[in-house]
């Protein structure tokens, strides 16, 4: 199998109140009512045509501030060891992640978002609307996690953080 690489440009930056992993909700869910602001390139203003409609979006951004995967990890939320791809860990080989946001408004390139869990400072590489009857899954089984609560945690500390020189 041949890989091909391919580059990746941002469209934008998300502003949060969070500057450090540690203490940052690990998911949409734990951070409600966190406001956060997207500034996206103003060159893609007229991209957000009829987004406003939406009560919620998906964020697809890259994990800038995250060490170097490893194939075994210890999530958060558990103290076992499992493999990468079985977990949400932002430490990955494409450190690209995904939130689902509250969208309160739009002005120019400037959005509004609440129930943000992403540091500030974040690239943006895409938005994409969230439809519930495409998006949400409730009878998806949910492996190791099936018998974890998001209302047991749900705070980040900073073992996926990269270190600061």
């Amino acid at each position: 199998m041949k890989m091909q690489s391919f580059e990746v440009r941002p469209i934008g930056v998300i502003h949060t109140p969070f500057t450090s992993s540690d203490g940052t909700p690990i998911q949409p869910r734990k951070a409600l009512g966190i406001q956060g602001e997207i500034v996206l390139n103003p060159m893609y203003t007229d991209a957000l045509k009829d987004l406003v409609r939406f009560d919620r979006v998906w964020l697809v951004y890259w994990f800038h501030m995250c060490r170097e995967p490893e194939l075994l990890v210890k999530p958060y939320m558990d103290t076992t060891p499992r493999g990468l791809f079985a977990t949400r860990s932002p430490s990955r080989f494409n450190p690209i992640g995904i939130s689902s946001v509250r969208l309160k408004s739009i002005d120019e390139n400037h959005l509004f978002v609440e129930d943000v869990d992403v540091l500030d400072g974040t690239p943006l590489l895409d938005i994409k609307p969230y439809v519930p009857e495409f998006d949400c899954y409730p009878e998806a089984g949910a492996g190791w996690l099936r018998d974890k609560r998001l209302s047991d945690g749900g705070i980040a500390d900073d073992r996926f953080e990269r270190e600061h020189n």
